[in-house]
């Protein structure tokens, strides 16, 4: 695959990390960057040797030489910036979630339909090495059949600015649904979900919503398997965590409680004092092209400031980052869908803004929309 993608980024906070990555990628080429501050845009610009640089993401999008375009910037911003760079012609990967409301998610979808152009939300976990370590034993067969999973994503966001404050913790719960629906491919159909706690009343008032941690299980369409999902963000006592666990006939795994241990593999059928075995996940880069394979551990958010633990744990979110670009490079050379498209993306959002719709009404079920069923 010779053929290069001029890719532009939008978002140089967190979206720092991913510049030296498509810089090194054999199928793109880093044309551009936004940021909105000329200070800022001209350091980032300068550090990485990048040509082109705009102040204004309108200006971005009417470069005919780009051809994607990566969105890192506040989730708020996620679906509109989406929907024009869809409208203006280009292909979008974006960070999560997809959008805040129903309505854009559907948005999103129904403008790669119209237009043809891939969209991809960039579900970190999903390509972590923990992830697809449990992912190549469950496709060698090795778990057996899948009865249960469960994941978790728990963070304090105490300190973090603008619309942070009282976020509603399943508008941001791709990290736990990504996982728990993607192992086996599946899709959701319906949630129920549970609010726990309260937060603080200044808090609380942002998004009218008050519960600490909210609790959601997921039914898989066309399957007997369920998944439950746990999310935090405000006054819950807890280290950052994302996880999975994985529940098969044959073999169990068990995310560590703490990070830096290791984790667990269950093994059926043996002695008590032997089914749990702790073990290394191993790394994953041999995967990649060889010029990104270094991405996997070792990252450059921010310049190399001091960064929250979601970043660096791992690496980058389980070295994850480097597999991301490369799905979408890929797929946008192949011609190909993402993984996930626009409509896994829509349904993986969407489980978190129907689970808080269902929390606000005591746990009733409510059922993913048919544009995100296929």
């Amino acid at each position: 695959m010779s053929k290069k993608i001029n890719i532009a980024i939008i978002g140089l906070g967190f979206g720092a990390e991913f510049i030296p990555i498509y810089q090194a990628h054999p199928n793109a080429h880093l044309l551009a960057v936004c940021q909105r501050d000329p200070k800022k845009l001209k350091t980032i610009q300068d550090a990485f040797g990048i040509p082109r640089g705009y102040t204004d993401y309108e200006e971005l999008l009417k470069d005919p030489d780009i051809d994607a375009i990566h969105i890192n910037t506040p989730i708020p911003d996620h679906a509109a910036q989406s929907i024009k760079a869809l409208k203006a012609g280009k292909h979008v990967a974006c960070t999560v979630p997809m959008a805040t409301s129903i309505a854009d998610c559907k948005k999103i979808v129904e403008l790669t339909k119209k237009t043809g152009l891939k969209y991809m939300m960039m579900e970190t976990v999903v390509y972590a090495r923990e992830y697809l370590y449990v992912k190549e034993l469950y496709d060698r067969g090795e778990l057996g059949k899948i009865q249960f999973l469960q994941a978790s994503h728990q963070q304090d966001m105490d300190g973090w600015p603008n619309y942070w404050p009282g976020l509603p913790p399943m508008w941001y719960a791709t990290h736990c649904v990504g996982p728990v629906l993607a192992l086996t491919d599946a899709t959701a159909e319906y949630v129920s979900c549970f609010g726990s706690g309260t937060i603080r009343p200044e808090l609380a008032k942002n998004y009218g919503s008050s519960f600490a941690v909210e609790t959601a299980h997921i039914k898989f369409k066309d399957s007997d398997v369920t998944a439950r999902i746990i999310r935090s963000l405000f006054d819950t006592a807890r280290q950052y965590r994302e996880s999975i666990d994985v529940y098969g006939s044959k073999k169990s795994f068990e995310w560590s409680l703490v990070e830096g241990e290791p984790h667990v593999l269950h093994t059926a059928k043996l002695a008590e004092h032997k089914i749990p075995k702790k073990i290394a996940v191993p790394d994953y880069a041999k995967r990649l092209p060889k010029s990104i394979q270094k991405f996997t551990t070792k990252g450059v958010y921010d310049l190399g400031k001091k960064t929250h633990l979601s970043f660096t744990q791992g690496a980058g979110h389980g070295g994850s980052h480097p597999h991301l670009v490369h799905e979408f490079l890929t797929a946008l050379v192949e011609d190909r869908e993402c993984y996930p498209n626009a409509q896994k993306s829509a349904n993986w959002t969407c489980v978190g803004l129907c689970a808080h719709e269902s929390a606000l009404a005591g746990g009733k079920i409510v059922k993913l929309p048919a544009f995100t069923q296929g």
